[in-house]
């Protein structure tokens, strides 16, 4: 699985979001420059962000964006999705789409078992991740010295 550079920098400023849930809006440029990513990059990912529900905004002054929903009701699945689409798919579809015939047949099983691995350890919410409270499932998954190597 890869992610995105706009996968990276949407999840990133929700997590800015989330940590600062109480000191009203943030700016783009103030977001943008603590995380060191490019402005106007981000402001568009802000945009699909809002389109997709996910932050509020206000022009002006006193202006900038939140999250529309308390942290813990969004998971980092939902940011990617929001800003790149479905976070599994196969040449462009849906594994519940393809079919498979021969020896291939239970290739369908694998690609739907990776789906439902990455929808597990990618549905933490944004205020776990923020707080540094993952759940103990995942820590151990990066725990394991295999997963820090290279194949």
């Amino acid at each position: 699985m890869r992610i995105s550079a706009r996968a990276d920098y949407a999840v990133r400023a929700a997590l800015q979001l989330a940590a600062a849930r109480d000191a009203g809006p943030l700016k783009a440029e103030a977001i943008a420059e603590d995380q060191g990513i490019s402005h106007k990059f981000l402001e568009g990912i802000l945009g699909d962000m809002r389109k997709g529900g996910l932050v509020q905004s206000q022009r002006g002054g006193n202006g900038g964006y939140w999250l529309a929903r308390p942290a813990e009701t969004i998971s980092v699945a939902e940011v990617i999705r929001c800003v790149d689409g479905p976070l599994v798919s196969v040449r462009g579809e849906r594994p519940p789409e393809l079919s498979y015939t021969g020896p291939a047949e239970s290739l369908l099983t694998l690609w739907i078992a990776l789906r439902a691995g990455v929808r597990e350890v990618l549905g933490v919410s944004l205020a776990e991740v923020a707080a540094a409270r993952l759940p103990a499932g995942i820590v151990a998954l990066a725990d394991d010295p295999e997963a820090w190597t290279n194949p």
